[in-house]
């Protein structure tokens, strides 16, 4: 599951993602560079092989551990793309495209958001889509919708099997939310996974928030919204808190999780990107990011390491069970490291995040826990906790 808005103004666009996806499932920020290619090569996506062009554009992804592709991404042209899984009746192919791959291929293939727009439908007519899209749930597959933006303005790609239909947005607000929304497709879509997934009042919410974005702050807060007037995580027994952008893992018949977030700000003048690299944007500082300088992030797996991502876990799990004004100290700090983050320069910025991170780690080490989550709740996160200490279930993948 997961949400992602446009806002597109005359003077600059705005773009935001929340990756949502199984709790143990780290997602990696992956720098990689432009490359030339040998004619006749091919490329190992995920799970199918298509040709190979002649030349990729460097971009920097925010990618699932164990995949090829990328939940969203940007290139060195200043293209912007995120994905989201929609429920449609339409037929899989078996050697199908991720949603995943596409983002990537878009990005690595597209200098502009017309050109990426373009690319993603062709190799959606000709390949279909299809695959494993879950790390728990092997034959867990979906079809997908796509937000893809420059500084110019966005498209909305909805496909269903090999089915595509387009809009294109030149002004204002739109959001995706794991719901078919352009009216072609509107006849395929499966209305019961749709509804288990909170679809519908999730685009609605990511809407309202959205059209009163002005700038990044206000981008990233909707992002970390609960959809609640205490501001708090709402948890249902069969979705857990997945009817706001900032998604909390815990329901019995869908559990995901938001596992990383984007912002952009595109003008004619330059870009400016900020990703969490971490979980639970709610409780994560965004830090500044670009396609020319890579960071050392680590390879997280599904299982505790030393990587950033699961450092941020100990800090997030730590806080699902600590006392609320352990909690109410924490958000309070936040704010006022984000703060600092957006004033400074990038490497600065990155050892304000750094310093913070590892404070928190060390204070939730020592704090009192009185875990005030009903029994249910408990019970899955003992479960996600044994799984992970388990050992990872697919290995890292290299971009």
């Amino acid at each position: 599951m997961c949400d992602t808005f446009v806002v597109v103004k005359p003077d600059h666009v705005l773009f935001g993602k929340n990756s949502d996806r199984d709790p143990n499932e780290a997602q990696a920020l992956s720098w990689v560079q432009e490359q030339t290619h040998a004619p006749g090569t091919n490329l190992q996506c995920t799970g199918s092989v298509i040709p190979q062009v002649e030349h990729t554009y460097a971009t920097l992804l925010c990618r699932p551990f164990w995949m090829w592709g990328a939940e969203t991404g940007v290139n060195e042209h200043g293209v912007v793309i995120g994905n989201e899984a929609i429920f449609a009746h339409a037929p899989f192919e078996e050697d199908g495209l991720l949603g995943m791959d596409l983002v990537r291929l878009g990005l690595e293939r597209g200098n502009t958001a017309d050109a990426a727009r373009n690319i993603i439908c062709e190799l959606v007519e000709r390949h279909g889509q299809g695959g494993r899209c879950s790390y728990e749930k092997a034959g867990f597959s979906y079809h997908n919708s796509f937000l893809i933006a420059d500084a110019s303005g966005a498209w909305v790609v909805e496909a269903a099997g090999r089915r595509v239909a387009t809009k294109h947005i030149t002004d204002g607000v739109y959001a995706i939310s794991n719901s078919i929304s352009l009216p072609e497709l509107a006849p395929r879509s499966d209305r019961i996974r749709t509804w288990v997934a909170s679809a519908g009042k999730r685009r609605a919410r990511v809407q309202c928030l959205a059209a009163e974005a002005n700038d990044v702050q206000n981008a990233m807060d909707v992002l970390r919204d609960h959809g609640s007037d205490d501001g708090l995580p709402h948890y249902s027994r069969h979705n857990g808190a997945m009817s706001a952008p900032c998604m909390h893992a815990g329901g019995w018949l869908a559990a995901s999780q938001t596992v990383s977030s984007l912002v952009s700000e595109l003008t004619p003048t330059g870009q400016q990107h900020w990703a969490t690299g971490t979980a639970a944007p709610c409780l994560s500082v965004f830090r500044p990011v670009s396609v020319q300088q890579a960071r050392d992030v680590g390879t997280p797996t599904g299982t505790p390491d030393e990587s950033l991502w699961w450092r941020f876990e100990t800090v997030h799990r730590a806080l699902l069970s600590a006392e609320l004004s352990v909690r109410e100290q924490y958000l309070a700090e936040r704010v006022l490291a984000q703060k600092r983050v957006l004033e400074y320069s990038a490497d600065d910025a990155w050892l304000i995040a750094d310093e913070w991170l590892l404070g928190w780690q060390e204070k939730l080490r020592l704090a009192a826990k009185s875990d005030p989550r009903p029994n249910y709740l408990r019970r899955y996160w003992r479960r996600v906790e044994a799984q992970a200490a388990a050992g990872t279930l697919l290995p890292w993948r290299s971009p």
